[in-house]
């Protein structure tokens, strides 16, 4: 360093390895005064060396995901088993990244929550983003999904809608479970999803210890151009699976608001690796008339008794991000991100999300977020796309003429890629409409799954459940409990006998947030104590 530094010097640059310059190179001399008139005058508009270093301060963040804002990540591998459960893996699809027994595959995952802003607990009864992108050789592919299995809705108009039913109150900008629960009593569909998040399945331990699931229905192509209908599942290995109860929740967020990242991260560090199964369910792609329930229905689980889980592989995270916003905030995740083998279904709620978190991610991060190091694919990339915000290299292939810039040329343009293995190509012969799915079931499932729980869980929901709806106006309460009632008598009947009590017992019956949040509203009144001013 010392002979660097005279080296540098001698030079005339006064720089060493370690100085600090600005985003032009230029060195930085004095990084604690801006330049102003007399030591305590007014400063001047050429501080250069300022003004750079506070516009950039001030544009340190783009806009926050409007769902899946608050998470953490970590790096990883892939290793296929080679076979898909006892069967050749080639029969079903022609995806490289699983042919080949102990074929490694980097990957980098974010897990996350859905409702909350950047900086919310990760205690909140919530959904847990689970996204993971794979860096194949033939490309990127991302599998999106979250930790439970199913979802709230079926088809994707409704998703905006939902989101804003779950997020604070436009006018106040407090939580109020009415707003959720006011858009849910009229969305049937939900009451399956809605069982599951007010258990204690609705608060993961943490990102280690919980499931992982692409939750829509996708397809595997083989080579001849076949297809059947898949379910992804990411089931923990060594580490298990637990769930937080609502008291043990508030215990926690009391102390840290970011338990699950710091957990995930120290486990890393300490060469704790959390390592996951992945594991699918085949069916045939048909209509599958002999099931109670349409299997693109996002809301439905296929039992596993007809459709068993197929272990194809493991994931192992094993390495930290370097730098949080760089590699976790602006990784870029889309449904729509396939690699050949891999295809879509006809799930609606896919189809929507194929063109929303690509679209999204062009505003957020930028139309060139491709070209940034954690979303860039591992392999060769050659394009047309030109320009746009943030562009800052182009994607040229070797010889290329870089006057062309557009397909098909004879002057040295690039060509099309030759297809390999035939194409899948369904049939449809069908009117164009506007309709539900004819097999909404909307609570046999709901019912199967209460039943499941044991009684401690049974317990926590009924108690959640109340907890929630008792803010709620009367006309709300009893269609929720209308489909509870449907799902399984004894559900319904313990929601509102629960209710009923909890109702009966309240002097107050106004509410602003969660039951909670008003009485520590009430509390912080009563409990501040009086200071003189100074």
């Amino acid at each position: 360093m010392k002979d660097h530094q005279s080296d540098t010097t001698s030079q005339g640059t006064g720089e060493s390895s370690d100085s600090l310059t600005n985003r032009q190179g230029h060195p930085v001399t004095d990084n604690q005064n801006i330049r102003t008139v007399g030591n305590r005058g007014p400063s001047t508009l050429e501080n250069y060396d300022f003004i750079e270093k506070i516009s950039h301060f001030d544009r340190e963040r783009i806009p926050e995901r409007v769902v899946h804002a608050r998470g953490a990540g970590a790096h990883g591998y892939f290793e296929a088993y080679g076979k898909v459960g006892d069967e050749p893996i080639a029969k079903y699809t022609r995806a490289k990244l699983f042919q080949e027994a102990g074929k490694r595959t980097p990957l980098f995952v974010r897990f996350s929550t859905v409702a909350g802003g950047m900086e919310s607990p990760e205690t909140a009864r919530d959904p847990r983003g689970f996204a993971v992108k794979f860096y194949t050789e033939d490309g990127n592919w991302d599998l999106v999904g979250n930790n439970l299995k199913i979802f709230f809705i079926r088809d994707a108009m409704k998703f905006s809608d939902m989101i804003h039913a779950f997020k604070p109150d436009p006018v106040s900008n407090l939580s109020n479970p009415e707003r959720m629960f006011d858009f849910l009593s009229r969305t049937p569909e939900a009451t399956h999803m809605v069982t599951f998040l007010f258990s204690p399945w609705g608060i993961p331990a943490n990102y280690r210890q919980m499931q992982g699931s692409g939750v829509n229905t996708y397809k595997w192509v083989n080579k001849d151009g076949e297809a059947v209908l898949i379910k992804y599942h990411w089931e923990p290995l060594k580490q298990g699976i637990k769930n937080l109860t609502q008291k043990e929740a508030h215990e926690i967020q009391g102390k840290n608001v970011s338990h699950a990242t710091q957990d995930l991260y120290e486990a890393i560090k300490n060469g704790d690796y959390p390592e996951w199964e992945l594991c699918v369910q085949i069916m045939s792609d048909d209509y599958h008339p002999e099931l109670d329930f349409d299997p693109l229905d996002d809301t439905k689980l296929w039992p596993t008794d007809q459709f068993p889980f197929l272990k194809v592989g493991k994931m192992v995270l094993n390495k930290n991000p370097e730098n949080y916003f760089n590699e976790v905030e602006q990784a870029a995740f889309g449904t729509g991100v396939l690699v050949d083998g891999l295809d879509f279904s006809d799930d609606k709620m896919l189809q929507g999300r194929t063109f929303s978190y690509s679209d999204t991610q062009r505003y957020r991060v930028g139309t060139n977020y491709l070209q940034l190091p954690i979303n860039a694919p591992k392999k060769r990339v050659a394009t047309n796309q030109r320009g746009g915000q943030m562009s800052f290299y182009v994607d040229t292939a070797p010889g290329q003429n870089p006057h062309v810039n557009y397909e098909p040329s004879v002057t040295g343009g690039l060509k099309e890629a030759e297809q390999i293995g035939k194409v899948h190509e369904p049939h449809y012969n069908d009117k164009l409409v506007r309709e539900t799915i004819d097999r909404p079931n909307n609570f046999g499932q709901a019912g199967d799954t209460y039943r499941s729980f044991e009684d401690w869980e049974r317990e926590e929901l009924i108690s959640n459940l109340v907890d929630a709806l008792s803010v709620c106006r009367a006309e709300i309460q009893n269609k929720m409990i209308e489909y509870f009632t449907n799902a399984d008598k004894d559900y319904g009947k313990q929601v509102k006998d629960g209710l009923a009590k909890a109702m009966e017992s309240r002097t107050d019956t106004s509410h602003t947030s969660t039951v909670d949040a008003d009485e520590a509203t009430n509390k912080s009144r009563q409990m501040g104590h009086e200071a003189d001013p100074y």
